[in-house]
């Protein structure tokens, strides 16, 4: 098949490299524009186009970064290569009606969760801050809704007691590309499945901002600790210390009380109370100084606000 790929984040980098390495032809890719990144503001491209540099791309297949897909020049530099299908993974705009229509058979998203649960921008960090006990990987049709299209296919993973949304982004990047190639073959047999979402059991995962990350010490210890995964490595989970931001990157529930945020000082570990329980903090980061276990940053801050006597 002749396939335009359209994604921007890196769990999109290994479905794209297995459609190179395929028997399809990918004929153009689309990404986001390069944006600045960090307290330097360097410009930097994104992952999608990161992994194309320096590699040898197929004859004609450019790189298109529009501004807004829904252009008229963006859809028409779409529609000038006429695919056969488009592949969208984790790309950050919604596609208009006039791109959806251009492809002869399909337009698919490749979308990390289980539909319907989780549409939206966020899936795989809403899942584990839900306490689900599985999500995967769903190959839709696309339409002009939000993740509401029928679904071709699905493949489940477990969402272990440990994983963060790095560990499990990572997994999942790996299970797409087997679930695209399966879906794009099931197309090309004619056999492919059209499951139409269920709307009553849908849930919603918007985009999450930095902000986000700031812990609620009244929810209880268990689903902050989630959250915690959750949000590591983005948007990261953190809590005020006097004036600064106190990131955490790993807690344990520990069964002790206290007032909702309040600092209790034990022998060698650092424990917020929460709603319900407590959290024991494994490993902190103090905004402007080194990642060290709770035990050493306890140690360095013997008056702590909050803190019991």
């Amino acid at each position: 098949m002749r396939i335009i790929f359209i994604g921007t984040g890196e769990i999109g980098v290994p479905t794209l490299r297995a459609l190179l390495n395929s028997e399809h032809e990918v004929i153009a890719v689309v990404t986001q524009p390069d944006k600045p990144v960090g307290r330097d503001q360097r410009i930097e491209p994104p992952p999608i186009k990161t992994a194309l540099i320096g590699r040898a791309r197929p004859p004609g297949a450019p790189i298109f970064q529009p501004a807004r897909i829904k252009d008229p020049q963006a859809i028409e530099q779409i529609r000038s290569r006429t695919p056969d299908a488009i592949v969208v993974v984790a790309y950050g705009q919604i596609l208009p009606h006039d791109v959806l229509e251009i492809p002869r058979l399909a337009c698919l998203n490749v979308h990390a969760s289980l539909l319907p649960r989780w549409r939206g921008a966020a899936p795989l960090q809403a899942a584990i801050a839900a306490g689900d006990f599985e999500t995967g990987i769903t190959v839709m049709y696309m339409d002009e809704g939000l993740d509401t299209g029928d679904i071709l296919l699905q493949r489940n993973v477990e969402i272990l007691p440990n994983d963060t949304g790095g560990s499990l982004h990572d997994r999942l990047a790996q299970i797409a590309p087997e679930a695209l190639l399966e879906s794009l073959r099931l197309i090309a047999a004619g056999s492919a499945p059209r499951i139409r979402q269920d709307n009553a059991r849908a849930t919603y995962a918007p985009k999450l901002k930095r902000e986000h990350g700031q812990i609620d010490w009244s929810e209880s210890a268990a689903a902050i600790e989630r959250k915690i995964r959750a949000y590591n490595p983005w948007p990261g989970a953190f809590m005020k210390v006097g004036d600064q931001n106190l990131k955490i990157f790993s807690a344990s529930v520990v069964d002790l009380t206290g007032q909702p945020g309040e600092i209790l000082r034990s022998d060698k570990d650092l424990i917020v109370a929460a709603g319900k329980g407590a959290l024991c903090l494994a490993e902190v980061q103090l905004e402007g100084k080194r990642r060290m276990s709770g035990a050493e940053f306890l140690r360095g801050h013997g008056a702590l606000p909050g803190a019991a006597d």
